[in-house]
């Protein structure tokens, strides 16, 4: 079968594109022909070796996928060929990855995709969007009429973020870039500031008197010193972007308003947890209220470009496919 993967760790350099052998799956997996991959930025961080992960090379690369089932294990009930299916949780802890033809998914990390959804619409969104739910309710506990403050909220995760914020009923507090604010407050968000403001701390007092419940910022910055300022009494700060960032943490100021700070990746969610993001994604994917805001569409041999693409900082807000089927 055709793949993208690479040998080592490494920069996009390494990334190949060509035949492997068809993955053989276990009693409790589901191999499924793959329509379509994505490329995500923890992807990145996996394969230069910045977020170290189990790995058997060659590695097959992308986490994310919508296909079809061609078999499934004794061991996996409820899944039968041709149905229509995602998973997001390959390529990483000891699984192989999703850009390839066929991929072999364990049954309690596969959910079927509701009928009437567009599989490119799913596979664009269910990652940025679990990372989303997970961030927001299993690490920052948000409830019905908290203050949630979202920076970059026009990016993949934080659009997701936005959504499912105000979906739980809790009032968004949105910073991006100036043009991207009506974007924003489609997506449901009650105040929208510009992260460029240089009076930005105080903007986010005025919009948010009592305080920030939770506050996230997907961009990676992690001003912690302006984050413990805004929060509420018991407020929470849920890190999820940032790798390389070591910022101050104002340890007083934080304990005295017994408020705390959790750092959260996606690849460290449990089987469990992966599914209960699940059942609310595919519900607001039927609904409609979960979409990317751009999508591209390329073959599985343009990987390598994609990863230096993301390096750069130039897939703000998009999402790029990859279609195995597009390089036969």
């Amino acid at each position: 079968m055709r793949a993208a993967f690479i040998e080592t760790l490494g920069p996009p350099e390494h990334i190949h594109c060509g035949e492997l052998p068809t993955p053989v799956p276990g009693p409790t997996d589901v191999l499924v022909d793959v329509l379509a991959t994505t490329v995500n930025p923890v992807d990145t961080l996996v394969r230069s070796g910045v977020f170290r992960t189990p790995a058997e090379f060659p590695l097959v690369i992308s986490r994310d996928l919508v296909g079809t089932v061609a078999e499934a294990g004794p061991g996996a009930p409820g899944f039968a060929p041709g149905d229509l299916v995602w998973c997001n949780s390959l390529g990483h802890g000891g699984r192989q990855g999703a850009a390839a033809e066929r991929a072999v998914v364990p049954a309690d990390r596969l959910y079927h995709l509701p009928e009437g959804v567009d599989p490119a619409v799913a596979v664009a969104t269910v990652h940025p969007a679990a990372t989303a739910y997970l961030a927001l309710f299993t690490h920052g506990r948000v409830r019905a009429g908290e203050t949630v403050l979202v920076a970059g909220a026009a990016g993949n995760v934080g659009s997701a973020l936005t959504v499912l914020a105000v979906e739980a009923g809790a009032r968004v507090i949105a910073t991006a870039a100036a043009q991207d604010a009506p974007y924003c407050r489609d997506l449901g968000a009650a105040e929208v500031l510009d992260y460029r403001d240089p009076d930005l701390a105080k903007r986010i007092e005025e919009a948010g008197p009592s305080g920030v419940d939770v506050w996230l910022d997907t961009s990676g910055g992690n001003d912690l010193t302006t984050a413990v300022d805004a929060l509420a009494p018991r407020g929470r700060i849920v890190l999820l972007a940032g790798a390389r960032s070591r910022p101050v943490l104002p340890a007083g100021p934080l304990y005295m308003k017994d408020c705390s700070v959790v750092g959260f990746v996606i690849s460290h969610a449990t089987g469990a947890e992966l599914a209960e993001a699940a059942g609310t994604l595919n519900r607001l994917l039927a609904a409609g209220r979960l979409r990317p805001r751009s999508t591209e569409t390329l073959p599985l041999s343009a990987a390598a470009e994609v990863h230096r693409r993301m390096e750069r900082g130039e897939l703000h807000g998009r999402r790029v496919l990859l279609l195995p089927h597009l390089d036969a």
